[in-house]
């Protein structure tokens, strides 16, 4: 009877190390999977980092801290299931409760702060646009906004009429353009000089665009 008993509490065990063992896997993956979209946004998207607002550079690197401690926690479980280490259980127990604790922090926080990350990113937007754009010492926030509006195939923060009273369009070296070249479906030599809808986009914003995008990639942590 006893023997029985303890073949079936070590059945148990068994049984159990392989749920944590499969659970570990899917979550090792979620992590990985969060930390290679933080890792490709950036290194791919780098190009647009001169028009974003610093808050939005705070937002990045906490989806890939959470990426890689997710990843690290995963390897420490794998470790103490094979091992059967009562103090790396511990271990890892106690941070799958501090990364649980992170993540209910972090979907209150993303629920409260989103509408004052969008209404920063849109600000800092508008500023580039009327202040910054096209100015001698800017040239890599022209280049990022230029880069930025023929991508996402927008015009303007709000639309294409915030250029008409931009620095850059009151300028001499504007020649005569109602709104940047890079604003053209088209893109030739002073193409902006017509900011006509069949010439210009004018269907989505770049604020709107990157407000979006910023609510995926919350959107994409949360999950």
């Amino acid at each position: 009877m006893a023997r029985c008993k303890v073949e079936q509490e070590d059945w148990l065990v068994v049984y159990l190390k392989y749920l944590l063992f499969v659970f570990n896997f899917f979550f090792w993956v979620g992590g990985a999977a969060v930390l290679a979209v933080g890792v490709w946004t950036l290194a791919e998207k780098s190009g647009y980092l001169s028009v974003l607002a610093s808050s939005t550079f705070a937002a990045s690197a906490y989806i890939l801290g959470a990426g890689a401690l997710v990843m690290v926690t995963g390897f420490l479980g794998f470790g103490a299931i094979v091992r059967e280490d009562r103090g790396c259980l511990s271990t890892y127990f106690c941070l799958l409760l501090v990364i649980f604790l992170v993540e209910l922090v972090a979907g209150v926080l993303a629920h409260v702060y989103y509408q004052r990350l969008s209404d920063e990113l849109k600000q800092h937007l508008s500023r580039t646009v009327s202040e910054t754009y096209g100015q001698p010492e800017a040239s890599d926030v022209t280049a990022s906004m230029d880069r930025l509006q023929q991508d996402f195939k927008c015009c303007g923060s709000n639309s294409s009429a915030d250029w008409l009273h931009s620095a850059y369009v009151l300028s001499p070296e504007a020649e005569g353009r109602r709104v940047p070249d890079s604003c053209c479906k088209t893109v030739v030599a002073r193409c902006g000089r017509r900011a006509h809808p069949s010439n210009i986009y004018k269907v989505e914003t770049c604020g709107m665009v990157l407000t979006c995008c910023l609510q995926r990639r919350l959107q994409l942590r949360l999950q």
